[in-house]
């Protein structure tokens, strides 16, 4: 098929709405079916409509579906906040501002802050255990968590907190800047603090049966802060050796936390994971694959087969809510038209303005026509309108890639809430998405 006749086979067979809270979510909640695991993208990460029709379809699969919780791409202790706050815990919150660092707007927004409030206001009538928990899946948050664990061991294990602290001060030096263990880690006389976080990691399974018998909630925290202080470790260590590793230590740290959640819910839990369409998206299906790269996925795809379900999202114009570079302030970004050869012009060429497009499953000579690679268009935190087909385009095969696709063709930059830095919080290692 040519790009007018696919175009119209679009416009035929997608189901169209008028605005992000009027999406038909009964057809999505149908297809989406008994899947145990829903993965829930965004084309960028500034873009309002994302972030709500995702929240509405989490929040109908909460309330119709019983799911247990919502895992984003965010660092584990600014989650552990929410997660405090929408679950109304009653044990003390850690004393620092979630979110504060750059990309502040990412989850520091309107949008999810509507989000938050509803899942606490859902969660208020609830018995604790029955409340939805919100978890974050990143693992930049390095020396926060190392605070994090150590907080934790301090109030009710001083021993364990002393051995802690001896095992932790090899990152110390390290600390405010986490990229220079990175460039320490390529000269011939580094000493690498891995075996370091290793042993502080197996001394903590060494006592779980004493601390998680006090609390398990808040044993379970600290142990996923320690997991991600080595994986964080590993990260920071490979990070300026040229090679993949980092990307796919990344998802495989995601992947395996959204594991450890199923796993702590229970065998009948169910999953939410938010995060950008290049980390939900199967990765075997773009040009990833080819760079010997994976992402959560994938891996989701490899683990739960049928039992997951990913939804993916693209826009052809609008505004973006990004940064020229890493550590610049947030501007409202004009979001240039899709290019010819992508996926986002055969949407916008429908004429549809808004619409959802069931992949898996879907029309048979449709599917078979966009199965064929194009280019798709990723924006992260970053957008560089000018060098876009280099910096935000890369190849795919959509029905293999998602379970359905949710178009918005003109969207609008999401609404950043106000927020100042946390002094001595070091910022996370620039990733576009």
């Amino acid at each position: 098929m040519d790009t007018d006749t696919i175009s119209d086979h679009i416009a035929a067979v997608s189901i169209p709405f008028e605005s992000a809270t009027s999406l038909p979510l009964e057809g999505i909640l149908e297809r989406i079916g008994d899947a145990r695991v829903v993965l829930i993208g965004e084309a960028s990460h500034g873009t309002s409509e994302f972030y709500v029709a995702r929240e509405r379809i989490t929040r109908a699969l909460i309330e119709q579906k019983g799911f247990s919780f919502v895992s984003a791409e965010a660092d584990w202790p600014d989650a552990s906040r929410v997660d405090h706050y929408v679950r109304h815990a009653e044990y003390p919150p850690g004393e620092w501002t979630a979110f504060a660092r750059f990309p502040t707007w990412m989850w520091r927004n309107q949008e999810t802050l509507d989000f938050v409030e509803w899942l606490r206001r859902h969660n208020a009538e609830l018995d604790f255990d029955d409340r939805v928990a919100f978890h974050g899946l990143d693992l930049y948050s390095l020396f926060s968590s190392i605070n994090e664990v150590l907080s934790y061991l301090d109030q009710v294990d001083p021993e364990t907190a002393a051995i802690a602290r001896q095992r932790y001060e090899c990152l110390a030096p390290y600390r405010h800047e986490p990229v220079e263990y990175a460039r320490a880690a390529l000269s011939p006389r580094f000493q690498d603090c891995e075996p370091d976080v290793l042993r502080m990691l197996s001394e903590l399974y060494e006592r779980r049966a004493k601390l998680e018998a006090k609390d398990g909630t808040r044993f379970f925290n600290a142990m996923q802060n320690a997991r991600l202080i080595a994986n964080a470790e590993e990260y920071y260590r490979t990070m300026l050796f040229g090679t993949h590793s980092g990307w796919n230590l990344r998802d495989t740290h995601m992947f395996e936390t959204l594991e450890s959640l199923l796993e702590h819910y229970g065998e009948n839990s169910r999953g939410v994971v938010w995060a950008h369409n290049s980390h939900i998206g199967n990765s075997a299906a773009t040009d990833m694959s080819r760079r010997g790269e994976f992402n959560i996925g994938q891996l989701c795809r490899e683990k739960f087969g049928s039992k997951m379900y990913s939804i993916g999202f693209g826009t052809d114009n609008g505004t973006v809510a990004a940064a020229d570079d890493w550590g610049d302030p947030v501007d409202i970004k004009q979001v240039r038209p899709s290019r010819e050869d992508s996926y986002e012009y055969l949407c916008h060429r429908s004429g549809v303005p808004n619409f959802t497009l069931p992949l898996r499953g879907g029309d048979p000579s449709l599917v078979k026509a966009l199965e064929k690679p194009r280019l798709e268009r990723a924006i992260g935190v970053i957008y560089r309108p000018l060098t876009e087909r280099q910096s935000h385009y890369f190849g795919a095969s959509l029905p293999r890639q998602f379970d359905e696709y949710i178009w918005f063709d003109t969207s609008q930059a999401v609404s950043p809430l106000g927020t100042q830095p946390v002094d001595g919080v070091p910022d996370t290692y620039p990733f576009g998405v």
